[in-house]
């Protein structure tokens, strides 16, 4: 029942179009997937993506949240989200893939506008900057580590990644669909926390410099025609909108649901809400549930103090009350409802909500009689 964010240290787009092949973009708000047509040339060039999570970061997560034993055992899920900003002239199926980046490299300061360019941290061609020049490896690959590109034309360059099935993912979007990525890294943060937990290396664990985001080779060595352009928001963003890791796992308890609600009308309320959170707090709510109708009965205690309980079926969901955005969908496998002996519970962790915004939360519910979502105005805020 547990949804956990973490948020990068850095990120940049790095290009092989000739005219930014040395430029870094590290403090730019973007970052895009996009193939540019060339200024002399009728070549097009494509863009990569680096981001990196803090190592502290990660290692904290599953250690004090999520439990190590628990995380590596694999009851738990990693995604990388990048949300969407503005995307032009695409074509679909669209496909992403996300590598374990194998070598180090600079965030920078520069911008895709500066002019003349920034080259102070990574680009297509230095993994640090137009200084030291130290560039990624494009021979000689050390073991099961791959990078740069095979198209004509192209300048070979633009990061350095592992190979294999356990240090990659990937996701395809289809016509008409949200273009938000939601890419199963588990694998690859299970090789991160086996170098830091173990100091284990090759094959079983790897040093964490990040993931490079990139379409396929197919796509990239493709270089007479463009897909159009995907855009993300950066860690440098000034929306709401930063990208995300996403830690998520089962800490539901069911062992009071015997007497679960199969039928008929239900009052639901939430209760223990302070409505108003620290963005570090770990919040603890209690959900009252109870017949709308109970059956007239004579008893010497009122009906209304009675734990009432959904079945095991029932889990919530987090939007933000100005966007409607789906913070937290509902998920059948880490957002399930929780259950004791004082009812129904659920615990949510105000980190990764950005503050100073309003957020409500949902639930649902299934039995006998089909499935109710419960949207009560059940809202808080998430402060500094």
């Amino acid at each position: 029942m547990a949804y956990y964010f973490i948020f990068p240290e850095k990120d940049a787009t790095i290009y092989s179009h000739p005219d930014r092949s040395k430029m870094n973009t590290g403090g730019d708000e973007i970052l895009e997937i996009v193939k540019e047509k060339g200024s002399t040339d009728t070549l097009y060039y494509p863009s990569r993506v680096l981001i990196k999570f803090k190592n502290e970061d990660i290692k904290s997560t599953i250690t004090d949240k999520i439990g190590s034993s628990i995380f590596n055992n694999g009851t738990s899920e990693v995604a990388l989200q990048l949300l969407s900003s503005e995307h032009k002239n695409l074509i679909t199926p669209l496909n992403l893939e996300v590598f374990a980046i194998s070598q180090s490299w600079e965030e920078g300061s520069g911008r895709y506008p500066n002019s003349p360019i920034t080259s102070n941290g990574a680009s297509w061609t230095y993994r640090d900057n137009d200084t030291s020049k130290t560039e990624w490896t494009t021979s000689s690959f050390a073991t099961a580590t791959t990078g740069s590109t095979n198209a004509a034309g192209i300048t070979e360059g633009g990061g350095v990644w592992y190979t294999g099935s356990n240090f990659q993912g990937a996701q395809q979007f289809l016509r008409a669909e949200n273009l938000d990525t939601n890419i199963n890294v588990t694998t690859i943060i299970q090789k991160y926390s086996a170098s830091l937990f173990a100091n284990n290396t090759y094959p079983t664990g790897i040093i964490n410099e990040g993931f490079l985001i990139k379409q396929p080779d197919s796509v990239e060595q493709d270089t007479s025609s463009s897909f159009g352009e995907m855009q993300y928001f950066s860690v440098d963003t000034h929306t709401i909108y930063p990208p995300r890791l996403v830690f998520k796992w089962d800490d539901s308890i069911h062992s009071s649901q015997s007497i679960a609600k199969q039928s008929g009308e239900l009052n639901v309320s939430l209760y223990r809400n302070k409505e108003s959170y620290n963005q570090n707090d770990e919040a603890f709510f209690r959900i009252h549930v109870r017949d709308k109708h109970p059956a007239r009965q004579f008893t010497s205690s009122s009906n209304f103090l009675n734990a009432g309980y959904f079945t095991t079926s029932s889990y919530y969901s987090v939007r933000d009350a100005h966007t409607e955005e789906e913070v937290i969908p509902f998920d059948t496998t880490f957002t399930k409802l929780s259950a004791d002996s004082e009812g129904m519970y659920f615990k949510l962790y105000m980190k990764g909500l950005q503050p100073e915004r309003y957020y409500r939360v949902l639930f649902k519910h299934t039995n006998t009689e089909g499935t109710t979502i419960y949207d009560n105005n059940y809202n808080f805020k998430v402060v500094r």
